[in-house]
């Protein structure tokens, strides 16, 4: 991808070809209209969408009217100006380094406004304008074509003619859209008007049609002979296979309004549910992370920027995952891989555990395994091994990853799922030592991860600051309740990376260091007098440690991918 603030060396926005043999968009657009193959571009109406497109590997985009119309919330009759479209469409060539052809109406005027909408397009980095020969203000195809007058043919020429005149870069496209069977008119109109436009400087035809067959599309293309390039929208009989266009010589395919429109749908479907639910617990999983947001806004070459020209510093994350063991309660499901590998709806629970780490930008990911560990095939992780995996527990595997610690460094159990909200939550903690317990978990009689705190959860105070007392253990606050269960999720920054670092040292001297659990250690640190902040959950994770585990996370994933 490329942008107005990290160009790439094949995209020069300026006429003809730049340093390098760089080849330019309109170049890269008249290429397409003139292949010797079948080309495809794809509807785009902002510049997140022109990114996606081009991620997808589209070669091109089209501009839609009816889509930029739609996204300003305002019908597709010239109720935008051209200059609002204009701006808009800029945004979409900053962000990519693919042509985009604009679909430019009826070209907002007469002739003037042709010749200045194609210089503009042009300083802009726009690689081509469609325009098409009804009148001024248009009307959407779709909505009673019949009853849209045409232009004059002459007229119509001499706006062609004023755009061609117009362009100071060759390669520069003009489409002429042909609307006559839209307005109900036959072929012999049809071929009469595209030939007209052809000799008038038109770079290509755009024939449309509103028909849910593509008769009249084939038609027109057997008797325009390939005089010049023909480009099709298939909108209405988008089920044609797509070889018949192949065959007939159609030279480009535009899917023209299929991103604005499934991004309406996803949208009415996240908005309901959230006002259904007053909650966003059972949309966030399914929505993109604000990591993939910043990511299509190119928010890493900013903090680049910064490093370089502000000198500035970024967070760096480390998250060390303990996955060394079999599972006990699992052994005929981990003959062959650790509890950590176990599938999950078609995805091992590591990897889903390391994607939600990916989600919150922590990039330093230290995965500890023992158990067949040969079988741990995650990509883009440190693998750690702890050989003495049979005979020590959480601890020992902990001390193996030590040199994977960082400045911020996360702990969690491998065998976790959790909502994203639940690390996003603790990556915003500003405290030295975080630990997650979940307040639902609170009447599980003395458990090992039992947690006792400062006070209980109450939900109707913000911003509570509670501490932790203890792990389980022999001994409980008062002998009372606990106040949740600590779900096996840590983090550390700054002095409490010290803290565990020196727990580890002095705990490591224990003669039974090889069965100390990470609740032993956090006591520790707590009995060292430091502050050990809670962060309390209500629900929304679970850990599997057996065959109801296992059948409970097939639920609890279902619909994620």
């Amino acid at each position: 991808m490329s942008s107005l603030y990290f160009p790439a060396e094949h995209v020069v926005n300026g006429p003809g070809v730049g340093p390098g043999n760089a080849v330019s968009k309109t170049a890269q657009l008249r290429h397409m209209l003139r292949s010797n193959e079948l080309e495809f571009i794809l509807e785009a109406h902002n510049g997140i969408s022109a990114v996606i497109a081009e991620e997808a590997g589209f070669k091109g985009i089209w501009a839609s009217g009816l889509a930029l119309s739609a996204q300003f919330g305002v019908r597709d009759n010239n109720e935008t100006s051209w200059t609002q479209v204009v701006d808009m469409v800029e945004f979409m060539s900053d962000a990519t380094s693919v042509p985009i052809l604009l679909d430019g109406d009826t070209g907002y005027g007469n002739f003037n406004n042709v010749r200045r909408l194609v210089r503009k397009l042009e300083q802009r980095g726009v690689a081509g304008v469609c325009i098409e020969d009804k009148s001024f203000p248009k009307t959407n195809s779709f909505i009673n074509g019949e009853r849209q007058p045409l232009a004059d043919i002459n007229e119509f020429c001499g706006k062609i003619a004023a755009a061609k005149d117009s362009q100071l870069d060759d390669d520069f496209c003009v489409v002429a859209r042909v609307e006559a069977y839209i307005a109900g008119r036959d072929t012999r109109e049809a071929i009469t008007r595209a030939e007209a436009y052809r000799k008038a400087g038109a770079d290509s035809i755009l024939i449309h049609s509103a028909l849910s067959k593509p008769d009249q599309i084939l038609e027109f293309a057997k008797e325009w002979g390939g005089r010049a390039p023909l480009v099709i929208v298939p909108t209405k009989y988008y089920s044609t296979p797509t070889h018949i266009f192949r065959d007939a010589g159609v030279s480009m395919v535009i899917w023209a309004n299929h991103l604005i429109r499934s991004a309406v749908d996803a949208m009415q479907g996240t908005a309901r549910q959230i006002f259904e639910d007053q909650s966003l617990v059972e949309v966030e999983d399914r929505v993109a992370s604000i990591k993939e947001i910043f990511r299509l806004q190119c928010a890493e070459e900013l903090a680049a920027a910064e490093h370089r020209y502000a000198k500035g510093t970024r967070p760096n994350t480390a998250a060390v995952v303990l996955a060394a063991s079999r599972g006990d309660e699992l052994t005929h499901l981990t003959h062959d891989r650790p509890k950590a590998m176990l599938s999950v709806n078609g995805k091992p629970l590591l990897a889903r555990l390391v994607e939600l780490c990916r989600k919150q930008g922590i990039d330093g990911i230290s995965v500890v395994a023992g158990y067949r560990a040969d079988s741990v095939d995650i990509k883009d992780i440190q693998l750690v091994l702890n050989d003495g995996h049979a005979t020590s527990g959480e601890l020992a595997s902990l001390a193996c990853a030590r040199h994977s610690f960082r400045e911020d460094t996360v702990i969690l159990y491998g065998d976790l799922l959790f909502r994203s909200y639940i690390l996003r939550e603790l990556m915003e903690s500003d405290s030295e030592l975080t630990v997650v317990i979940d307040s639902q978990e609170s009447d599980t009689g003395l458990a090992r991860d039992d947690a006792y705190c400062s006070s209980p959860d109450n939900r109707s105070l913000w911003g509570q600051h509670v501490l932790l007392r203890r792990i389980a253990g022999d001994e409980c606050r008062n002998g009372g309740r606990p106040d949740g269960r600590w779900i096996g999720m840590v983090r550390a920054q700054g002095d409490g990376r010290v803290w565990i670092e020196q727990g580890l040292d002095t705990l490591g001297t224990r003669p039974d260091f090889d069965r100390l659990t990470l609740g032993d250690l956090l006591n520790h640190i707590v009995a060292e007098g430091h502050p050990v902040r809670v962060m309390y959950i209500h629900g929304h994770w679970l850990d599997v440690n057996s065959l109801a585990d296992l059948e409970q996370a097939g639920r609890f994933t279902a619909g994620q991918s």
